[in-house]
């Protein structure tokens, strides 16, 4: 099989790529190797904002949506905490900032810690914009896994860190160079990259059985090759 790469491009906050959660940990597992996570930067600077009541009925709607597409859960603490507390804010950048620092810390993990932050949000209704429950859930995946380091110091690793913003920027910056090269204009979205050439696949190929995504990647790059 030719050398590949897969991309692929999400936000933190984003509900469908929560919907193509189990497509990215098959992928994890298939092709450590050649998978690349890319956060857009979605819902964060100009595009985060507080949760309003009208928001969140829009948001509960696309839930309701993606529960009944995928099966992927949604409790109900999530509707009544996140959806419905007070002054709760909806910015992925903390999330982002947090997956970068792990990616540099050791890069296996950068997937595992996604699929965490997800499901502490979406089952467990826990503020992942929030620094110090994004370091908690950090901290005790890194600790987990031999690395040592304290909540105190990743937390302050997200609020003060300049160099960690900024290679998340970066990072966000390349992702939207992605897209612009396929033309897109959403996430979740899986780029098969052989050589120079970008193959994406979205929508149904996400969310359907991830043992056909993969079948569907390696016909990709088998006669691309």
């Amino acid at each position: 099989m030719a050398e590949f790469k897969i991309h692929y491009l999400f936000d933190p906050l984003c509900g469908w790529c929560y919907a193509s959660a189990p497509a990215l940990a098959s992928l994890a597992h298939k092709f450590p190797d050649a998978l690349e996570l890319n956060p857009t930067g979605l819902f964060s600077g100009e595009g985060a904002r507080q949760i309003t009541p009208a928001f969140a009925t829009h948001a509960r709607t696309n839930d309701q949506r993606i529960t009944a597409m995928t099966g992927q859960p949604f409790s109900p603490r999530y509707f009544q905490q996140i959806l419905g507390g007070n002054n709760v804010r909806f910015d992925s950048m903390v999330m982002s900032m947090a997956l970068t620092a792990v990616r540099e810390i050791d890069g296996a993990l950068e997937p595992v810690l996604f699929h965490r932050l997800q499901s502490e949000r979406y089952v467990a209704g826990q503020d992942t914009s929030s620094p110090e429950i994004v370091a908690r859930i950090a901290v005790e995946l890194l600790n987990g896994e031999g690395h040592d380091i304290s909540e105190s110091e990743f937390s302050a690793l997200l609020t003060h860190g300049k160099q960690l913003a900024k290679q998340t920027r970066q990072r966000m910056e390349n992702a939207q160079a992605l897209m612009s090269r396929v033309k897109a204009s959403g996430v979740p979205l899986l780029l098969v990259q052989v050589g120079e050439t970008l193959h994406p696949l979205n929508g149904m190929d996400l969310y359907a059985d991830p043992a056909y995504l993969i079948e569907k990647i390696k016909h990709i790059v088998s006669t691309a090759a």
